[in-house]
């Protein structure tokens, strides 16, 4: 039985993951990377750790597989978006570190093209705000202060163009490309066109020449050369971005379907079919994804900055937990918060804000408070800050979602999807599969390979894990989300440009 590899490359480590023609794991493995912060409020990654770890994840998981006798028909790739990635065709070497999709370097650069006017054009042409977040101004930034001089052979890519380039040769041929989801987040895609746009470039000074190809999601990108890939000489036929790897891989194929994906960050995807709407406040318009035969899905999307990262804190930050696995029963450790709110706006908020001068506020505190009620109100701002976010969606099209599927590590924990589902009054629905975003991206290259024969034989095999159902009555759900905004209110616009 054949096996297609997804690798999934997030912001803090790669993951490859072996999936089989029934859908099932067969294998994994997984490598963090170092974190860079050189100034407060800037996040940078080193790309080539980040190749390095696709690398040594990629050779474990290709030799456990051939160990096991296994065919490898595949391999996808998924990623964690807008993060920008430059580098020098004819050496393969990057030239400045990459600038994380975290990364709030450029805010007083969108306000100056905001009070210029431009973010109409802008939403109408990428569906995304003018914020910091997205690519085109950090590689504004890269080209004007980073010392990256314009030259013929200069690459940008986010970061599944930076692997595709190096599985498939690097400096010697490597494929420069990518697909319509990552290049929809770049603030240089017209979405609508679905093209490089002449005026978004023009407008960030970018060159053209610099710009990988797109290529449709579910297709065939270029052929892994042995030397760069562990041994194999296989296609890569499947990219995507994180969010809407994990849309598909959630099977969320008619419009209206909704997912969250609690990771890093947490990103609400709703399927909007195949027609591109009207720019919403507070919300953004992105490409889910593109098939081989020109098909296309559009999503409209709630980026969430902070939700996984602020157990990394609790971590890493204030040692109160010395692994992430000990959030859960350290958060049920007490009944409630004790009044205790956090607001994670650590690298400011993203939607429905849209604030990059916020900052993270904890409020509530009192002598009684301990580490297990920070614990706990960590677990519930992820819940708060989702419920935000599908209340703009809900403000927006008029329908409220029936479920939301869940994954990513944080949807492990119960009393998050308890939580969750008690803010929102519906029924949040955990998959079985919780690597949703490896399996979408296994998914697209599977398809374009003939694993599956079409995106519903690929996920006819999803089901829940775990169903929660709300409990909470709507008078504590009110008073609940009044108190979170109070605390949020705090946390707004308190960073000076």
């Amino acid at each position: 039985m054949a096996v297609v590899i997804a690798i999934d490359a997030g912001t803090t480590g790669v993951r490859a993951f072996a999936v089989d023609a029934t859908g099932a794991p067969r294998g994994w493995a997984y490598r963090e990377f170092p974190q860079h912060f050189p100034r407060p409020g800037w996040v940078e990654h080193d790309a080539d750790d980040i190749w390095a770890a696709t690398a040594t994840t990629l050779g474990e998981v290709v030799a456990a597989m051939t160990a096991a006798g296994e065919t490898i028909a595949a391999i996808g790739i998924t990623n964690q978006r807008e993060t920008v990635v430059v580098w020098d065709r004819s050496t393969g070497r990057p030239l400045h570190r990459a600038i994380v999709w975290q990364d709030r370097r450029t805010a007083e650069r969108c306000d100056e093209l905001r009070a210029a006017g431009v973010e109409p054009m802008i939403r109408a042409r990428t569906g995304l705000v003018l914020d910091p977040y997205f690519s085109g101004t950090k590689l504004e930034w890269l080209l004007r202060s980073g010392a990256i001089a314009p030259s013929p052979t200069l690459a940008f890519g986010t970061v599944d163009s930076w692997i595709l380039w190096n599985l498939t040769g690097g400096a010697d041929g490597g494929v420069h490309a990518t697909d319509p989801s990552n290049a929809s987040r770049t603030l240089l895609y017209d979405i609508v066109e679905r093209a490089w746009s002449e005026e978004l470039t023009g407008l960030l000074s970018v060159p053209r020449s610099c710009l990988p190809e797109v290529r449709p999601s579910s297709g065939r990108f270029g052929t892994t050369r042995p030397d760069h890939a562990a041994g194999l000489s296989v296609p890569v036929s499947g990219i995507a971005g994180d969010q809407q790897a994990a849309l598909f891989g959630q099977a969320c194929f008619t419009p209206g379907m909704t997912k969250n994906t609690y990771g890093t960050g947490s990103f609400v995807l709703v399927n909007v079919g195949d027609a591109v709407p009207a720019p919403v406040d507070g919300l953004l318009t992105t490409v889910a994804w593109e098939l081989a035969d020109g098909s296309v899905a559009y999503a409209m999307e709630g980026a969430i900055f902070v939700t996984g990262a602020a157990v990394q804190w609790l971590r890493d930050g204030l040692g109160i937990i010395g692994s992430a696995a000990e959030t859960g029963p350290l958060a049920e450790s007490v009944p409630d918060t004790g009044g205790l709110y956090v607001v994670p706006a650590f690298t400011g908020l993203g939607s429905p804000w849209w604030d990059p001068y916020a900052r993270g506020t904890v409020v509530g505190i009192t002598r009684g408070t301990t580490r297990a009620h920070l614990a706990r109100a960590v677990v519930e701002a992820m819940a708060y800050q989702t419920a935000d976010v599908v209340a703009a969606i809900t403000a927006a099209s008029g329908t409220a979602p029936s479920e939301m599927r869940v994954d990513g590590g944080a949807s492990a924990m119960d009393l998050l999807c308890a939580f969750q589902a008690d803010l929102l009054g519906v029924t949040v629905r955990r998959a079985a599969v919780q690597e949703t975003t490896a399996m979408g991206a296994a998914y697209l290259a599977g398809i374009a390979e003939g694993v599956w024969s079409s995106p519903t034989e690929a996920a006819g095999a999803w089901r829940a894990e775990a169903t929660f159902e709300p409990t909470m009555t709507d008078g504590t759900r009110a008073a609940r989300l009044t108190a979170w905004h109070r605390a949020l209110d705090r946390s707004r616009d308190w960073a000076t440009p």
